[in-house]
């Protein structure tokens, strides 16, 4: 099975997953986090993805019908989600609806989050994007739908082109 992940020594990876590592996450987080996503992180905890375009039915800061995510973070690590999602939904003001997932190429003004609101802290969160308006507008109902949704960028280069 081909990784979905591009360069294994990102800084954005870190040590090879364990379930102590995912326990200790959890208990920091005060959430579950999906099966999906350490599923995921169980390939490489945290990174650069090949598809790295999710699209959108509405307009983002980003584009008009899409955005990009440039690293899903992992746990257990300085980078990951466990040691920064607190210190982002503070220090950007992000809704304080979960847990802060991925780096856009903005780096702040813009993020996707898992969305605990609807589950509460041991459901299945949905996936938000949330913009610079700071409102929760919700991408997937799974983090396993969204990491199905994202598709490569190269299918948006002209749309890209015509916003220059």
């Amino acid at each position: 099975m081909s990784s979905p992940f591009e360069d294994p020594s990102s800084p954005w990876t870190g040590p090879p997953l364990t379930e102590d590592m995912v326990r200790q996450a959890e208990g920091a987080l005060g959430l579950r986090l999906p099966q999906s996503y350490v599923s995921l992180l169980s390939q490489q905890n945290g990174g650069v993805l090949k598809n790295n375009c999710f699209p959108t039915t509405f307009p983002t800061s980003w584009s008009a019908s899409h955005f990009e995510v440039d690293v899903i973070k992992g746990v257990g690590y300085p980078e990951g989600v466990d040691a920064t999602s607190a210190y982002l939904v503070s220090e950007w003001g992000y809704p304080d609806v979960g847990v802060v997932i991925a780096v856009t190429p903005a780096a702040g003004p813009d993020t996707v989050m898992l969305d605990y609101s609807g589950s509460g802290p041991t459901g299945e969160p949905a996936v938000v994007y949330v913009d610079e308006d700071r409102v929760p507008r919700r991408i997937a109902d799974s983090f396993q739908d969204f990491f199905n949704g994202l598709v490569s960028c190269d299918q948006f280069e002209d749309e890209d082109e015509d916003e220059d």
